[in-house]
């Protein structure tokens, strides 16, 4: 019997010599006939520790080499941890955002309090005689 291979996404590779693979597949619900998205996660030997989140990879199925891992990273396609879309990565970006946004708000603040200092001082010229 040939070994099965499959395609899916690094969502982890916190393990030494092991990278957590989830693979999507899209199945057609038998009575409604909606395309629905099922996935599994599995758990591939990676021996070099090459794979970072976020990677494509391709994995094949071999013989048990520990309790859950069964599989084996084959190849794959390196997009590394900057294409990963995580919860931490998000609340970074938002407080990146939110830093400029003050910044922002802080520099319009100073301009309209120098543009009130010239107002309120009196202008510099003839005096009344």
């Amino acid at each position: 019997m040939p070994r099965r291979i499959l395609e899916g996404k690094v969502v982890s590779n916190k393990c030494a010599k092991t990278v957590t693979v989830l693979v999507e597949r899209k199945v057609r619900d038998p009575l409604y006939g909606k395309i629905i998205r099922r996935s599994a996660k599995y758990a591939a030997h990676d021996e070099s520790g090459a794979w970072q989140i976020g990677d494509r990879v391709s994995i094949e199925e071999c013989s048990p080499i520990s309790k859950t891992k069964k599989w084996r990273v084959i190849g794959g396609k390196a997009l590394g941890e900057s294409q990963a879309k995580t919860v931490d990565d998000a609340d970074e970006k938002h407080a990146l955002v939110k830093k400029s946004a003050e910044a922002a708000e802080e520099s319009a603040a100073e301009e309209k309090a120098e543009k009130a200092e010239k107002k309120a001082k009196p202008a510099k010229g003839k005096k009344d005689e």
